[in-house]
C-alpha cells in the first residue's frame, strides 16, 4: 500500500497567517490586489467574511476600508489611497517591508540598487517603487541580466523573499568582483528556506511528489522546481480537483508539500482525495 508523507515544514508562513487574521478582523473591507496567491482561500474570505477585491485604484470607493496585500503595493499607489482618505489596514508582510525600507534608505544615500527577483511580481513592483531614482534601480532575474547595466561603484543588493539563496549568491559574487562597494542585504525569508529544505529531503525518498499551491505563487513554483530536481514525478496542483489517478499507480511513497499561501484545509482535502484514489495511509 502506498504511504503519504507530509514535509516536515510546509504551508502557511508567518506573513500569510498574519494577513488572513487581519482580513478576518475587518469584515466588509476590500483587499488591494489579491491578499495572497491562493484563489480558494480568497474565495473563502469573500464568502465567509465579505472581503472584496480591488484590482486597481479605480475599484476603490472613497469610503472603502482597504487591506494592503501581503506582497505590498507600489509607494505611489499607497499615497493615492491615503490622499483619498480611505481607512488603510496594512497587511504587508514585515519580511517584505524590510527590503522596501532598505531600498529607500540606500538609494537616498546614493547607492545603485540591484533587486534580484521577477519584475512582474507584485512584491518586486512594490520594493522597486521605494527607490528615490528609478533610473538607478535595476531588477535582475539572474547573473547574466547584470551585463551592461550602468551600475555605480557603490551598490546595494536585495532579493525577493522567495528566491533561492544559491541564485542570490551568484549575483552577489558577480557584483563584488565588478564594483568597489557592495552592500548585501539577505532579504530571503527563513520560512522559504525551511519549506524548501524539507521538500528536498522528502523528494529524495518519494517516488511521487504533490506540491499544493497557487499557480501564480512564486514560492510554490520554487518548491515544485526543487522537488522536480530530486523526484521526476513531481506535480503542482491548486486543489484536490487537479489530481490524476495515474500519478499514483504502483507508487510506494507520495510526498506532500505546500506553498506559503496554502491553507491547511486545502492540504487536507488533497490528502483525503489521494487516500480515496489509492487507499493510502499517512
Amino acid at each position: 500500500m502506498m504511504k503519504i508523507a507530509l514535509a516536515s515544514s510546509y504551508g502557511f508562513c508567518f506573513g500569510v497567517k498574519r494577513a488572513i487574521k487581519i482580513a478576518e478582523e475587518h469584515k466588509g473591507s476590500k483587499t488591494y490586489g489579491p491578499l495572497i496567491h491562493n484563489k480558494d482561500e480568497i474565495n473563502r474570505l469573500k464568502e465567509g467574511f465579505n472581503i472584496g477585491l480591488a484590482e486597481k485604484f479605480e475599484d476603490v470607493a472613497p469610503d472603502d476600508s482597504v487591506v494592503i496585500r501581503t506582497h505590498g503595493i507600489p509607494k505611489d499607489e499607497l499615497a493615492k489611497l491615503k490622499a483619498q482618505d480611505n481607512q488603510i489596514i496594512d497587511a504587508t508582510c514585515p519580511y517584505v517591508t524590510t527590503p522596501q525600507n532598505i531600498v529607500a534608505k540606500m538609494s537616498q544615500k546614493g547607492y545603485s540598487i540591484v533587486i534580484f527577483g521577477d519584475k512582474n511580481h507584485p512584491e518586486i513592483k512594490g520594493v522597486v517603487s521605494y527607490a528615490s531614482d528609478l533610473r538607478n534601480a535595476f531588477i535582475v532575474e539572474d547573473e547574466s541580466a547584470l551585463d551592461g547595466l550602468p551600475i555605480l561603484s557603490k551598490v546595494a543588493v536585495v532579493a525577493q523573499t522567495t528566491r533561492k539563496p544559491e541564485d542570490f549568491l551568484k549575483i552577489v559574487n558577480r557584483l563584488i568582483l565588478e564594483h568597489k562597494e557592495v552592500r548585501v542585504f539577505n532579504t530571503i525569508c527563513n520560512a522559504t528556506f525551511e519549506n524548501q529544505d524539507a521538500a528536498a529531503d522528502l523528494a529524495k525518498d518519494a517516488d511521487v511528489m504533490v506540491v499544493i499551491g497557487g499557480k501564480h505563487s512564486s514560492n510554490t513554483k520554487q518548491l515544485h522546481s526543487i522537488c522536480k530536481r530530486y523526484c521526476d514525478e513531481s506535480y503542482l496542483v491548486e486543489n484536490e480537483k487537479e489530481l490524476e489517478a495515474k500519478w499514483f499507480e504502483r507508487k510506494r511513497l507520495c510526498g506532500i508539500s505546500a506553498g506559503a499561501s496554502t491553507p491547511d484545509w486545502i492540504v487536507q482535502n488533497v490528502i483525503e482525495k489521494i487516500e480515496e484514489i489509492v487507499g493510502a495511509s499517512v
